[in-house]
């Protein structure tokens, strides 16, 4: 017997019962950023090295020890992608969507990131995206946040609180990390090891630092509000503003700086108490200079991204949304022509009535073992074809979920009985 092979550690099989609510939610998340003006944006899984590197910046953790990179056979390095933005901004430079363009677009489907797997950290992740592209008010910020409360809403979660913040431009960020850098060095002796490597480098990641011994130096720091230009001071009180008319809760923490280079102004999450330890559900801000640097235009923009795999636990948790995806009818055919007429009038069926789903009996079995597969399948109602059936061109319908009667009908008559049973017009 051959070995059996096994998975890659941290990137995980969706299984047909957990597909259901994935989907479920899916359509949640793609109804509701539609609703809103925002179109789909497909980009590729592999990008050039050199896209992430610009975009995310060089001294980042994700670029540094976190992407899967490799040498194709032009002796190219390609990446599969750890994040959608800079992907999303790189199909627009191509193709001239944001040149005399304003543009909303959302997209999603899997990352990849190196790094320790644990519950809500994955290797191969997915994620679902929102992006701005040509909007400069904090009106597009606080459309972004709404959209997300409005989705929490949509699925019933509670356990979920918004914190905002603003970077303020690179320009203005400068003295700022300077006074960081002045600040912790100060303090070199309480960082870890990890926060002396990035005090040089970036030093507003050691305000993302998880070590406990860091936190009370962390709680001193300067903040970066203090440094803000008026610009961006003006932005970030036209937002709180908004998000204060339109009844949405929200923490300004200071703290929060987000790992990317890219970023500028309002930054914002949503984090959760319910995850353990990875507890933010959707991270997003603004990159204005990014698909500048990236060869466009100048151009303001803005966008989020919901970790699916977060996402999905937080609505198991909750309870509140019911994924059933088993058919409405279950059709079950003893012999061998009333499997042959069972095929011919389920795709009858299908044809007339395109809105039930219809789940036929395959690979032959006897009554009892077909209606056990029938009760399995989560269908409402199943349809029986025997010999005697057969003779007189009928079907018997059995209600699988309540107790009332089984009756025959003639072939002609099946679908309108179908719609009665299952309340469908």
């Amino acid at each position: 017997m051959s070995s059996k092979i096994t998975g890659i550690r941290g990137m995980g099989d969706i299984l047909p019962d957990e597909t259901p609510l994935w989907q479920q939610i899916e359509t949640v998340l793609r109804d509701t950023v539609q609703s809103y003006g925002y179109r789909e944006l497909r980009v590729p899984v592999v990008e050039r090295t050199e896209l992430f590197k610009r975009s995310i910046g060089e001294v980042t953790d994700i670029v540094e020890k976190e992407m899967y990179t490799f040498d194709d056979r032009n002796d190219e390095s390609l990446t599969l992608r750890p994040e959608a933005t800079a992907g999303i901004v790189r199909a627009g430079v191509s193709h001239g969507l944001f040149h005399n363009q304003k543009q909303k677009v959302w997209s999603a489907g899997p990352m990849f990131r190196y790094e320790k797997p644990q519950k809500g950290r994955y290797r191969q992740f997915h994620q679902f995206d929102a992006e701005a592209f040509g909007f400069e008010g904090p009106d597009i910020d606080a459309e972004l946040i709404a959209i997300t409360a409005r989705i929490w809403q949509k699925l019933g979660l509670e356990a979920i609180e918004l914190q905002v913040n603003s970077l303020g431009t690179p320009e203005s960020r400068n003295g700022y990390k300077q006074e960081l850098v002045s600040y912790f060095g100060d303090n070199e002796s309480s960082l870890d090891d990890e926060s002396r490597e990035r005090l040089q480098r970036n030093p507003m990641r050691l305000l993302d630092s998880k070590h406990p011994e860091m936190q009370s130096l962390i709680e001193a720091a300067p903040n970066i509000t203090d440094h803000l230009d008026s610009e961006s001071a003006e932005h970030f009180a036209g937002l709180q503003e908004l998000l204060d008319d339109v009844g949405i809760s929200y923490t300004v923490n200071m703290r929060l700086v987000r790992g990317l280079d890219y970023y500028s102004r309002t930054v914002f999450e949503w984090v959760t108490d319910k995850l353990g330890a990875q507890g933010a559900v959707c991270s997003g801000g603004r990159y204005d200079g990014l698909v500048e640097h990236l060869g466009g235009r100048q151009t303001p923009a803005i966008g989020w991204a919901i970790g699916m795999e977060r996402l999905v636990e937080m609505v198991r948790l909750g309870d509140k949304l019911s994924a059933d995806s088993g058919p409405d009818v279950y059709f079950v055919a003893v012999g061998d022509a009333a499997a042959r007429q069972a095929f011919k009038l389920t795709e009858v069926l299908r044809d007339n009535a395109p809105d039930l789903a219809i789940e036929l009996n395959a690979g032959a079995g006897s009554f009892k073992s077909q209606f056990k597969r029938a009760d399995k399948s989560g269908a409402a109602v199943a349809l029986i074809l025997g010999e005697e059936e057969l003779e007189s061109q009928a079907i018997g319908v059995k209600a699988l979920r309540t107790n009332e009667e089984q009756e025959t009908i003639s072939w002609d008559e099946i679908v309108t009985a179908l719609r009665t049973r299952l309340n469908q017009p």
